[in-house]
C-alpha cells in the first residue's frame, strides 16, 4: 500500500476516476471532507456504489484495496455509517479520533456487530493517542495498522506542521508504536497539493522511517508516492538473496553475505521488502 488516495464519500462523479487511477488503496472519507449536512447523502451514495456491478468490474479491471473512513465512534454519525456500510466489500475500516484501547475496543465491536469483515486502520491524531500508539496497536486482533494524521495532532498546540525536525520525531513515536504489536505505519496526508517537491521529500523521510506508504489528498501526489515507497530491481534482488542464503543457512544464527553479517532482524526485513514489492506489483 504505497498510496492511499482519499475520495470524499459525497463525490461520487469522483468513485470510477479514483478506481482508474494508480493508487495502490482508496480511503473514501465519510468524515473530515463531508459537511454535516451531507453525511447521509455521502454514505448512501457510497454503498450503493461498493455494492453496484460497476464497483465489481471496476475493481477486476484495477484491484485496489478499499478504505472507508468513518465518522469518530463518539459522534452521532458513527451508527449511521456503521448500518450503511455492514456487509460491502471494505478492506480497511479507518477508525478516526481513537485515544484508548477501550474506546478502540468498543467501536470495533459495534463494527462487527453491524457485519464488517474489514480490519481497522486506526487513525493517530491526538497526543493522547500518540502517547498511545503501542497499546492501540494491540488493542485488537483486527487492527491492521496505524496512521499519522497530523492537522489534527499538530493544530491544536500550535506545531508547524512542515519543519522536518519536528516530523521525524513524531513519526518515529508512531513506527515503534506500530512495531510493538507488528503493525505497519502510514504516513500522513500533504496539503500544499502544488508542492510535489514537498511531498516528495516527506514520503522519503517517512519512507527512512520504516512507513509503509504514504496518504494523498490529489491524484497528483500518487506517482510520487508509489517511486519513493516502491522497492528498486537491485532491492528485491538484495533481499530474495539473503532469504535465499537465510535457507541454505538453516541453523546458523548469523552469517556472511556480500560481506555484511545478517542475523534474524536483516532475513525478516527482507522477507518483508519482498511481500510488499509482490503487493506493489
Amino acid at each position: 500500500m504505497r498510496s492511499k488516495l482519499f475520495v470524499p464519500g459525497s463525490r461520487p462523479d469522483l468513485f470510477d476516476k479514483a478506481m482508474a487511477s494508480q493508487a495502490d488503496a482508496l480511503s473514501f472519507d465519510l468524515e473530515d471532507a463531508v459537511a454535516p449536512t451531507r453525511k447521509h447523502e455521502a454514505r448512501d451514495a457510497l454503498a450503493r456504489w461498493l455494492a453496484s456491478p460497476g464497483f465489481a468490474s471496476a475493481q477486476a479491471l484495477h484491484p485496489k484495496k478499499i478504505i472507508v473512513r468513518v465518522n469518530a465512534a463518539d459522534t452521532p454519525y458513527f451508527a449511521d455509517d456503521l448500518d450503511a456500510l455492514g456487509g460491502l466489500p471494505i478492506d480497511l475500516l479507518n477508525l478516526p479520533k481513537v485515544e484508548s484501547a477501550t474506546a478502540l475496543c468498543d467501536a470495533a465491536a459495534q463494527a462487527i456487530a453491524a457485519g464488517l469483515q474489514s480490519e481497522f486502520l486506526i487513525t493517530v491524531e491526538t497526543p493522547r493517542a500518540l502517547a498511545s500508539a503501542a497499546e492501540l496497536a494491540a488493542a485488537h486482533p483486527r487492527v491492521a495498522g496505524l496512521q499519522l494524521g497530523l492537522a489534527d495532532l499538530f493544530e491544536p498546540l500550535g506545531i508547524d506542521r512542515y519543519q522536518p525536525e519536528t516530523l521525524r520525531a513524531v513519526m518515529l513515536s508512531l513506527r515503534l508504536g506500530a512495531g510493538c504489536a507488528g503493525k505497519y505505519a502510514m504516513d500522513a496526508a500533504y496539503a500544499r497539493v502544488r508542492d510535489a517537491e514537498g511531498f516528495r521529500a516527506e514520503a522519503k523521510l517517512a519512507r527512512s522511517l520504516g512507513f509503509l506508504g504514504k496518504s494523498c489528498v490529489h491524484p497528483s501526489q500518487v506517482a510520487i508516492a508509489n517511486e519513493v515507497f516502491g522497492f528498486s530491481a537491485e532491492e528485491v534482488a538484495e533481499a530474495e538473496r539473503i532469504v535465499s542464503a537465510s535457507r541454505e543457512q538453516d541453523g546458523v544464527g548469523a552469517f556472511l553475505l556480500d560481506g555484511k553479517m545478517i542475523d534474524a532482524p536483516f532475513v525478516q526485513r527482507a522477507r518483508d521488502v519482498l511481500l510488499a514489492a509482490g503487493r506493489a506489483a
